[in-house]
C-alpha cells in the first residue's frame, strides 16, 4: 500500500540526498519532492531517480513555470508540486504524464486546477485555512478529488485532519530540516508514518 504522504526535502544538497531519502523510504514514505529552491535541485532529483526510481515517485516542489516542469521531467522526475495554482504548469505536467499537485486555498483555485488536469490538490498553507475552511472547500469538490494538507500538519494534528476529511499530507519541516542527519530524518519519518496510520483507527 502506498501511503498518501509526500516527503518534502527543502534545502537538501545532492551529496546527502540519497542517504536522507533512503531513511524516508524505509519509514514507508515513497513519494519524495526536492523543492526547486534547494541547492542544485535537479542534480538531487537525478541522483534520487538513479537510486530509487523503481521503488519511489521522485519529483520537485516549488515548481512555478512550464519550463521548470520540463527540466524536472528531463531529470527523470515524475512528480510536480507547486505552492500555487497555475494552469499552464498543470497542463504541461499533465502533457508529460507526470503527477501534478498544485497549491490551492479557494474553491476557484481548486476547480481551475482540476480543469487543467491536476492529479490532486495541495491545500497550502493548511494551517492558515484550518479544519473548518478545509471542510468548506472539500464539500464542493467533485467526489473522488484527492486533497492533501501541507503546511503545519504533523504528528500532533494528523488525527484531526484525517477525521476532518483530508486524503493525505505533504511533510516539510516536520520531516526534514537542512543539517539534520539521515538517522534523525529517519526517526522523524517513522514517527510521522506511525501517527498517520494511528489516525485510521
Amino acid at each position: 500500500m502506498t501511503l498518501p504522504l509526500i516527503g518534502i526535502l527543502r534545502g537538501v544538497a545532492p551529496d546527502e540526498v540519497v542517504d536522507i531519502a533512503k531513511a524516508v523510504l524505509e519509514a514507508g514514505i515513497t513519494q519524495i519532492e526536492v523543492p526547486l529552491n534547494s541547492p542544485n535541485p535537479l542534480e538531487s532529483i537525478r541522483r534520487l531517480v538513479d537510486a530509487f526510481g523503481e521503488s519511489a515517485v521522485i519529483g520537485a516542489g516549488t515548481v512555478l513555470t512550464p519550463a521548470q516542469v520540463r527540466e524536472v521531467h528531463a531529470a527523470g522526475g515524475r512528480l510536480i508540486v507547486s505552492p500555487n495554482c497555475r494552469p499552464a504548469v498543470i497542463e504541461e505536467t499533465h502533457r508529460l504524464g507526470m503527477a501534478s499537485w498544485p497549491g490551492i486555498v479557494t474553491p476557484s483555485e481548486a476547480f481551475d486546477a482540476l480543469d487543467a488536469g491536476a492529479t490532486g490538490l495541495k491545500l497550502f498553507p493548511a494551517v492558515q485555512v484550518g479544519l473548518e475552511g478545509m471542510q468548506a472547500v472539500r464539500s464542493v469538490l467533485p467526489t473522488g478529488t484527492l486533497l492533501y494538507a501541507v503546511g503545519g500538519v504533523g504528528v500532533d494534528n494528523f488525527a484531526a485532519w484525517r477525521a476532518a476529511g483530508v486524503d493525505g499530507a505533504g511533510l516539510g519541516s516536520a520531516l526534514y530540516k537542512p543539517g539534520q542527519s539521515a538517522s534523525q530524518v529517519g526517526q522523524q519519518a517513522q514517527a510521522l508514518v506511525d501517527a498517520w496510520l494511528a489516525g485510521e483507527q
